[in-house]
């Protein structure tokens, strides 16, 4: 399918969505997270294809996935086999990934076959759509960009809202897993106050649609202090800069997993 084809077949732009994805646990336990992410479908345009931005692809580099039928990555360890012999064999489009990888800069960005759709991406949508039909791209995070660069990066993705394409981004707003592991060790799940300040931070400028704001939280010391690593944090950008400042916010999952981990969703549009 062409893009004009494509296009022309998705008349309504499609909106950009971010989702605190939380433990790899979450895919097949039946909990408030996951039902959470099974009425995100209900909330969206169907797509024709989804290109991912997740945390666990953290690396030297701006890459897209370009296989055909990309692999899931099991990136995690010390979990129940159950969680191990998940698969969600979604096909991959070489189409998308050249259009991705033409937008956020042919000549700094390249096609990769050896990686395919991690848990940040599978966990979620393997209850948002379980039939695992359409298309899934990820596209990586360059660890080494500064929060600007990343929001830019977004920006730059912003055409696909009108092919049909949904941009995602998977990761959490806050994100300390000592911090979360302790208080599941000793069985205090109480939400700390820099969790809750920086979710309502980065919240009202969500709202604000303040993309330069959200940009520089990560390196404040309240945003280390919430983030010892920005992984989790920069796939909210590539959302937010792919929104546009008409777009309505949403946040149709809040609360916090683990006292500390924000599973806060962003609807945009």
């Amino acid at each position: 399918m062409t893009t004009t084809d494509s296009s022309q077949r998705h008349a309504l732009r499609m909106p950009v969505l971010f989702v605190g994805h939380g433990s790899p646990m979450n895919a097949i336990e039946e909990n408030e997270w996951s039902r959470g992410f099974r009425e995100l479908r209900g909330l969206v345009p169907e797509p024709r294809a989804i290109l991912s931005i997740s945390a666990h692809w953290f690396v030297t580099g701006t890459f897209v996935t370009a296989n055909e039928a990309p692999p899931t990555i099991h990136d995690f360890g010390g979990f129940p086999e159950e969680l191990y012999e998940v698969e969600y064999p979604a096909p991959g489009s070489l189409e998308l990934a050249e259009r991705a990888a033409e937008l956020v800069g042919g000549g700094s960005s390249a096609l990769r076959t050896d990686w395919g759709l991690d848990h940040g991406t599978w966990s979620v949508l393997r209850h948002t759509w379980p039939e695992a039909e359409l298309p899934v791209v990820q596209l990586s995070i360059d660890a080494r960009l500064p929060g600007e660069r990343h929001l830019a990066l977004g920006r730059a993705l912003a055409p696909l809202r009108d092919e049909g394409v949904l941009v995602f981004g998977s990761g959490n707003i806050t994100h300390d897993l000592r911090d979360a592991f302790r208080r599941l060790r000793s069985g205090d799940e109480s939400t700390p106050g820099w969790a809750e300040r920086f979710d309502a931070e980065v919240a009202r400028a969500l709202e604000r649609h303040d993309g330069d704001e959200l940009a520089r939280f990560v390196a404040t010391d309240l945003g280390r202090r919430a983030h010892p690593t920005p992984d989790h944090y920069l796939p909210l950008l590539y959302v937010a800069g792919a929104a546009d400042p008409r777009d309505a916010v949403s946040f149709p999952i809040v609360g916090f997993s683990a006292g500390s981990l924000s599973m806060r969703a962003v609807l945009f549009g």
